[in-house]
C-alpha cells in the first residue's frame, strides 16, 4: 500500500513537470513519446506490443496484459536543431500602389531556434477485480517551442512559438474473454500557448494613414513616429490557456499464442483559448489635427487587451501487430492523425474584432513503423526499429513557426531487468528530415500588416533520448 501511495505522489509531481514545453519530432507537432520503452522500436506497433502502464496512452485494452498494480515514469529528452539559410528575402514593404520598402535592418539567419527539453509522463494501473483494469496516467501528447533571434530577417512572421500541453488520462479496461480486451478513457487537457514576432509599427500606421487619410495624415503620422519613422518597430506578443475534454478506446485481440491485433483511437480535442495581446513599445498617436479619428484606430490595434482563438487538435487511429516466435518479436502499425482539423491560425479580439490571421492548411497525415525486439535473456531486451513520418505542413504554408517536413526515424533500446519487479528501459532515435522550402509572401491578405517576404530553406536534425524506471507490486 505505501508504494502505491509513492506512485500515486509521483504522478502528481510529474503533473507539474510534464508541462515543460517539447521540441517537435513527430510530424507537426504531435508527441508520440509517452514511454521510454517505445523509443527503442521507434514506436512501431505500440498499440499491440505495450506491455506496461503506458497502454493507457497507447492502448488501453492492453492494460489487461498487466499483472497486479505497476508505476511507470519515464522522461525523453528531445533535442531539436533547425537553421535558416536565406535565398532572397526581403524587408518588410507597403502595398504594390506604393512600393515603399520600409527602412529597418535586414536580420541575420536567425540561429538555432531549437533545443534540448525533457518531455517527462508516468503511469499507474492496477487490476481491481478479475476481469476489471483501472489506470491514470500524466503526459503531453503535444508541444511545441521554436524561438529565432529577435532580430533575424524572418522576424515579422515569427521570432517565438510555445505550445505546451498537461493531459489527465483515467482509464478503464475490461478482459471479455481469453481472446479479446478493450479499454477506454477520458482526457482532460490543459493547452498553454504563446507566439511572439516584431510588428512593423512605423509601416503599419504609415500605410493606414495614406489609405484613409490621405497624403496631409500619412505625413501627420510620419510625423508622431518620432527619429524612427518608418522604421518603427516593436515586439508583440499573444499568450493563452484553455481546459478541454477529449477521449480515447482501443481493443486487443489474441490470435493464437504467437500473435496479437490492436487498434486505438484517440479523438479530437477542441480548445478555446482566452488570452492577452501585448504590444511593446507601441507608438502612441494623438486624435486630433490632421490624423482626427485614425489616431485612435491606430492606438486602438496596438492596445494591450483580451484576445481569443480556438484550436481543434487532431485525432488519431492506429492499427498494430505483433507477433512472438522464440526469442523475437516483430512489431509494426500504421497511425493516422487528422491534421486537417487546423486550417488556419486566426486570433481575433473579444469585440470580435480580427488582430491576425495565418493560413495553415494542414493535411490529414500517415506513419508507419516497423520494430524488432531479440530476448537476450530473461532480464535483457534489444530493441530496434524504423519510422516513416509525414508532416502536415503543405510547402507553400510553411512558417517559421512550424518548419516542419517528412521525416525518417532509426532507433534502438535496450531493457534491463533489475528484479522480479523492477525494470529499467533506455533508448536513443536519429530523425532524418527532409529540407523544407520557405517562400512566405510580405502580406497573407491585402489587410494584413507587411512582414517582408521570407523565402529560402530550413533544415532540422532531431535526436531522443529516454530512460524508463518500472516496477509493480
Amino acid at each position: 500500500m505505501e508504494r502505491h501511495r509513492v506512485g500515486l505522489a509521483l504522478i502528481a509531481a510529474i503533473v507539474l513537470a510534464v508541462a515543460v514545453p517539447a521540441g517537435v519530432q513527430a510530424s507537426g507537432f504531435q508527441l508520440v513519446e509517452q514511454n521510454g520503452s517505445g523509443l527503442g522500436n521507434a514506436f512501431a506497433g505500440q498499440a499491440a506490443g505495450v506491455r506496461d502502464a503506458s497502454a493507457i496512452f497507447f492502448n488501453p485494452a492492453a492494460l489487461t496484459r498487466i499483472n497486479g498494480r505497476q508505476f511507470v515514469v519515464s522522461v525523453e529528452p528531445i533535442g531539436v536543431g533547425t537553421d535558416f539559410a536565406d535565398a532572397r528575402s526581403a524587408r518588410p514593404f507597403l502595398p504594390v500602389a506604393t512600393g515603399l520598402v520600409l527602412p529597418v535592418s535586414v536580420g541575420g539567419p536567425g540561429g538555432d531556434a531549437g533545443a534540448w527539453i525533457p518531455v517527462p509522463n508516468g503511469y499507474v494501473s492496477w487490476r481491481v477485480a478479475n476481469p476489471v483494469w483501472l489506470g491514470l496516467g500524466v503526459n503531453a501528447p503535444f508541444g511545441l517551442k521554436t524561438e529565432w533571434d529577435p532580430d533575424w530577417i524572418g522576424r515579422f512572421h515569427a521570432v517565438k512559438s510555445e505550445v505546451r500541453t498537461v493531459n489527465l488520462n483515467p482509464t478503464v479496461a475490461v478482459r471479455l474473454s481469453e481472446a479479446l480486451a478493450v479499454g477506454a478513457g477520458a482526457n482532460y487537457q490543459r493547452l498553454d500557448a504563446e507566439l511572439t514576432q516584431s510588428v512593423a509599427y512605423g509601416g503599419i500606421a504609415f500605410g493606414a494613414a495614406g489609405a484613409l487619410g490621405g497624403p496631409a495624415a500619412a505625413a501627420a503620422i510620419l510625423a508622431q513616429l518620432g527619429p524612427a519613422g518608418l522604421g518603427y518597430e516593436g515586439l508583440g506578443r499573444v499568450k493563452g490557456d484553455s481546459w478541454a475534454w477529449g477521449w480515447n478506446a482501443g481493443a486487443m485481440l489474441r490470435l493464437g499464442e504467437a500473435a496479437r491485433l490492436g487498434v486505438s483511437y484517440r479523438s479530437k480535442v477542441k480548445h478555446d483559448l482566452d488570452g492577452t495581446a501585448t504590444f511593446e513599445q507601441a507608438p502612441v498617436f494623438a486624435t486630433g489635427g490632421p490624423v482626427g479619428p485614425l489616431g485612435a484606430g491606430l492606438n486602438a490595434r496596438f492596445a494591450t487587451g483580451a484576445v481569443r482563438t480556438e484550436i481543434e487538435l487532431p485525432d488519431t487511429f492506429s492499427v498494430a501487430a505483433a507477433y512472438e516466435g522464440g526469442r523475437f518479436e516483430i512489431l509494426a502499425d500504421w497511425t493516422r492523425t487528422g491534421w486537417s482539423s487546423i486550417q488556419d491560425l486566426a486570433i481575433a479580439r473579444t469585440d470580435g474584432t480580427a488582430l491576425s490571421s495565418v493560413p495553415l492548411r494542414f493535411k490529414d497525415t500517415w506513419r508507419a513503423g516497423l520494430g524488432l525486439n531479440y530476448r537476450l535473456d530473461d532480464r535483457r531486451i534489444l530493441r530496434l526499429g524504423t519510422a516513416w513520418d509525414v508532416s502536415p505542413v503543405r510547402d507553400e504554408f510553411r512558417t517559421p513557426r512550424l518548419p516542419d517536413e517528412d521525416r525518417a526515424w532509426a532507433a534502438a533500446g535496450f531493457e534491463w531487468k533489475l528484479g522480479q519487479k523492477t525494470a529499467i528501459d533506455v533508448g536513443y532515435a536519429h530523425l532524418f528530415l527532409d529540407k523544407a522550402t520557405s517562400d512566405r509572401p510580405n502580406q497573407e491578405s491585402p489587410t494584413s500588416a507587411p512582414a517582408g517576404a521570407l523565402v529560402g530553406e530550413y533544415s532540422a536534425k532531431v535526436d531522443i533520448l529516454s530512460v524508463q524506471f518500472r516496477v509493480s507490486f
